[in-house]
């Protein structure tokens, strides 16, 4: 059913909460510029010589198992503008890619399960234009690494974002998810100990968990739900998953996965397949697709929502096969402004599961003016 294909479509969690005592800075952060207005655009480029461990990507991806598929000369003339904008950031030992540019007030943008920094392609640009906008790959996507036998988990994402804003923006910041990178960003939000890093949050088709076994009380689940158990069986044994992911990954399929999950099919262009089918063949990205899939689910947000007290906005593709809006998670996040003051929700009509790339127009014409009302507060 549209569950399954979904699972592949977008990769979006993250893992065990690591001791702060290990995750203390292991990098010589960076600060860009001060804001003003008057400025050109300011981009964090890879070419850029950093101290510490904030390294060029190109010379340094080939010792780890982060993606260097996506070459400058290779890139189509879209995806260049950010590919220039990425840098390397050494976390817990690992290197995990991002992205910085523009001026203004900070946003971090969290992609979905399978994504990357490169799925926020049609944001960026307009968003930069009054936000410095980062973007990070969670550990196991795009160009981060992907270590061999690593336990996924939500928890561990939201611990990287935490320690992202701390680190590296060091100011309060408006968090900008996408599925499961939505509900990271929730649990991120959470956070008792660093609460006053997340100024507000912008929740798009937010994911019940980090896969789908979490939503029993929706019937398409529990109908379906004996075939996730067999596939998490089959999914163990790394002959047959290793089969699985290499079918998924060839282009016409991945292509009809995506089409599955986009409400305007002509989204569903090259460079989104690219975006998607390029870290697949990275050493490790089979390891992290068994571990999220087969993993636990991890803290659901109708949990977690009634603990977050800044600013939400809540976009909805109407059109999610993954996480619809007459779903239980859709139908919560429905109820929340009635519930609770800081939330607002907006359907968006034709839209699927990821609407910043889906529609990215009828996202913007929500968003920006949310976040200009906010900058007020």
């Amino acid at each position: 059913m549209a569950q399954l294909p979904s699972l592949f479509s977008f990769f979006c969690q993250p893992f065990p909460t690591v001791p702060q005592s290990i995750l203390s800075p292991l990098i010589t952060p960076f600060s860009p510029p001060p804001s003003s207005s008057s400025s050109p655009l300011y981009c964090v480029s890879r070419r850029r010589a950093f101290d510490g461990a904030l390294r060029h990507p190109r010379i340094e991806m080939a010792a780890g198992s982060g993606s260097d598929a996506t070459t400058l000369p290779e890139i189509s003339g879209n995806l260049r503008g950010i590919y220039e904008c990425c840098s390397l950031w050494r976390w817990n030992g690992f290197d995990v890619n991002f992205l910085a540019k523009g001026r203004g007030p900070p946003l971090l943008l969290v992609h979905g399960f399978g994504a990357s920094v490169f799925h926020w392609r049609r944001n960026i640009g307009i968003m930069s234009e009054r936000y410095t906008v980062y973007a990070v790959d969670l550990l196991g996507f795009g160009s981060s690494d992907k270590p061999l036998g690593f336990s996924y988990t939500m928890e561990v994402w939201a611990q990287l974002i935490l320690d992202f804003l701390d680190q590296i923006i060091k100011k309060p910041t408006v968090l900008v998810g996408n599925s499961v990178g939505s509900l990271a960003c929730v649990i991120a939000a959470t956070s008792e100990a660093r609460r006053n890093l997340v100024r507000g949050l912008v929740l798009l088709n937010c994911a019940g968990g980090m896969n789908n076994k979490v939503i029993l009380d929706d019937w398409r689940i529990r109908l379906i739900l004996p075939l996730l158990w067999l596939f998490d069986i089959l999914l163990k044994q790394r002959v047959i998953a290793s089969a699985i992911f290499e079918n998924v990954k060839k282009r016409k399929n991945l292509q009809n996965i995506l089409l599955s999950v986009y409400g305007n099919k002509e989204s569903v262009d090259e460079d989104l397949i690219e975006i998607i089918r390029r870290p697949a063949d990275d050493i490790g990205a089979l390891d992290a697709f068994i571990s999220i899939v087969t993993g636990s689910p991890g803290p659901n947000p109708m949990s977690l929502m009634p603990k977050v007290t800044v600013p939400v906005l809540v976009l909805w593709g109407d059109e999610d096969p993954f996480t619809p809006i007459d779903g239980p998670v859709g139908k919560y996040f429905s109820s929340l402004p009635s519930q609770l003051p800081n939330v607002r929700i907006h359907i968006l009509p034709g839209v699927g599961h990821c609407p910043h790339d889906d529609r990215p127009e009828l996202v913007h014409e929500k968003l920006l003016p949310w976040l200009a009302a906010l900058s007020t507060i």
